[in-house]
């Protein structure tokens, strides 16, 4: 498996999601990162999973999914099949 990305913690407090990825810190205003997640009780925020390759959370009582790039701000772009003349 590999491991995309080294996830140490994720805390939801007052609006803000905080987590520490890849040995840095990022704090994010809750409305930035899930309308879903921001309407979501006390108890929905903070039950999660976190992927064992790093790759992304869940949240399974409202079966909400963000990608730790997405977090980031990583963008990733499909490759083109272009031929050439």
């Amino acid at each position: 498996m590999n491991l995309y990305h080294e996830v140490k913690s994720v805390k939801i407090e007052k609006g803000n999601l905080s987590a520490i990825i890849d040995g840095s810190k990022i704090q994010l205003d809750l409305k930035d990162v899930s309308d879903l997640l921001e309407a979501a009780t006390e108890e929905e925020q903070n039950t999660f999973q976190i992927s064992p390759s790093g790759y992304g959370i869940h949240w399974p009582l409202i079966d909400e999914d963000i990608s730790i790039d997405g977090l980031l701000g990583i963008e990733h772009h499909p490759h083109s099949n272009r031929k050439s003349a």
